[in-house]
């Protein structure tokens, strides 16, 4: 596995060393920029609320609860359909103002989610 950082990289490379499940992904969130944590232009310094700034990513544990019965799945069963368990979960801030993102459909079309940071549809 190929790990760069700008900084941090020793700590980034200890951190996925923890266990099986620590480098791989846990937890994609999509925030749009105008979210009232964004907009306040506070930190918090509790990731439950600063999460909530920005698109994210985490690296480690999966959230059980976002899958169908999740919670009341074995470990093992939990596993078998792409669960991810560590001992870490950490977030990392990905979204912007800028940002776009474009979802794939099956059948090879595309839709935008995220358009300059915002919902590219009415929600």
């Amino acid at each position: 596995m190929e790990i760069k950082a700008a900084r941090g990289e020793e700590i980034l490379r200890n951190m996925i060393k923890t266990d099986a499940g620590a480098a791989s992904l846990g937890e994609v969130a999509l925030v749009p920029h105008n979210s009232p944590i964004s907009q306040s232009g506070l930190l918090f310094f509790n990731t439950l609320f600063d999460e909530n700034a920005a698109c994210h990513i985490a690296l480690g544990r999966g959230l059980r609860y976002c899958m169908q019965g999740g919670i009341e799945l074995s470990d093992e069963e939990y596993a078998a359909r792409g669960g991810n368990d560590s001992l870490i979960h950490v977030d990392f801030m990905i979204g912007s103002g800028q940002m776009n993102i474009v979802g794939q459909l099956p059948g090879g079309g595309s839709e935008p989610i995220l358009r300059n940071g915002e919902w590219a549809f009415s929600v």
